[in-house]
């Protein structure tokens, strides 16, 4: 949109934004769309029936993304994924912990919205310390030490960190014929590996990989094309509405929550507003509470212990510091990142499972030592 009322546009965005979460969040809960549940059953019991439905998600992202650039809707040039800042150490290390974190939380940032919205308070409680930990490493005492540490072990690159501009810029054609090969090999990929496995096409798998899929897709298209201006009115600059990092955004569940606990607590500052990564938080949680609804499933968990009690609170710092300092979860980097076919985000999702597989494989190491 280059021409409309600013005000119209930061509307229209928010809103879809929270419609969008909230069929995600419908679909999740209904599914069980879960990386960490993908990762333990792969672990514990042999079965990538999880981990297929997640890989579907990631292939359709992946072609709709590509398919948006095409049509010159979206540039994901424009987003934090694919910035020629090469934070390797931070991709790792963040990764590495938010996986821990997950695993000890019971879920990821999304998962833990959706357990809330089932009604969880564990997962409540992990909410409130992620983004406690999250906000912390933003903008407080971790962003301090994150800022003067780990984020300086970088590598700029002399192009965008997508795959398709580095092999433009390596192997010469254009990055558009690259872009294609890319999401071919990489998108289709994925959809073939979920796709052929005769026992995952259920309707529950297809469901929630594709629906999951074409709702990263749609917040690509409602940031990066609805709520772009090419010459805001105020600064005669371009400009994304109603986004928190000032560039498109898509899902991500780590800073979103960070943002809402600010806006709760300067709720008096008129310059703190509602934007869109907020509203898709709101969002998951409200889609799954309208499924437990719908299925009669609401129902009330807490703390079994005190040990219980202590991994959760620590996840849930881990989450938060490690998904700020990997710029994302397994939604943000996992599935909104891999669609742009950013190269940091392959690496974020591949350290998120380490550290989630490490985990599991501790814990089991614990539980058999102690019978």
């Amino acid at each position: 949109m280059n021409e409309a009322n600013p005000a119209a546009i930061t509307s229209l965005v928010v809103w879809s934004g929270f419609v969008l979460a909230l069929v995600f969040g419908y679909v999740g809960a209904k599914t069980n769309f879960c990386t960490m549940g993908a990762v333990s059953d792969i672990v514990n019991i042999g079965d990538w029936g999880r981990m297929r439905m997640w890989a579907l998600a990631i292939g359709v992202a992946i072609l709709g993304c590509a398919g948006l650039q095409f049509a010159g809707l979206i540039d994901v040039a424009k987003t934090i994924y694919t910035t020629p800042s090469f934070t390797w150490l931070s991709y790792i290390v963040g990764g590495f912990l938010f996986g821990i974190g997950m695993t000890l939380g019971s879920g990821c940032g999304s998962k833990t919205l959706i357990r809330i919205g089932g009604g969880n308070l564990k997962s409540l409680i992990v909410a409130i310390v992620m983004a406690i930990a999250a906000y912390m490493t933003l903008r407080g005492l971790f962003g301090v030490f994150r800022v003067a540490t780990l984020d300086t072990v970088a590598v700029t690159l002399p192009v965008a960190q997508d795959i398709p501009s580095l092999l433009a810029h390596a192997a010469g054609a254009t990055r558009a014929t690259w872009l294609a090969v890319s999401a071919l090999v990489l998108g289709g990929g994925f959809v073939l590996f979920a796709l052929l496995n005769r026992e995952f096409r259920t309707a529950d798998n297809l469901l929630g990989g594709f629906v999951v899929g074409f709702v990263i897709i749609a917040a690509w298209y409602v940031s990066g094309h609805i709520g772009y201006i090419a010459e805001d009115p105020n600064t005669l600059e371009e400009r994304f509405y109603a986004t928190n990092s000032g560039r498109m955004e898509a899902f991500s569940f780590v800073s979103p929550q960070a943002y809402f606990l600010e806006l709760l607590m300067l709720w008096s500052d008129k310059s703190r507003v509602v934007t869109f990564g907020i509203a898709t938080a709101l969002g998951v949680a409200g889609g799954s509470f309208l499924n437990a609804l719908v299925n009669r499933s609401f129902r009330l968990e807490s703390f079994r212990d005190a040990d219980d009690l202590i991994n959760h609170l620590i996840g849930g710092v881990l989450m938060g510091f490690g998904g700020v300092l990997a710029l994302g979860c397994t939604i943000g980097q996992g599935l909104s990142g891999v669609s742009t076919l950013a190269v940091g985000s392959f690496i974020v999702l591949a350290s998120i499972i380490a550290g989630s597989v490490t985990t599991m494989k501790w814990q089991y190491w614990r539980m058999m030592r102690e019978t």
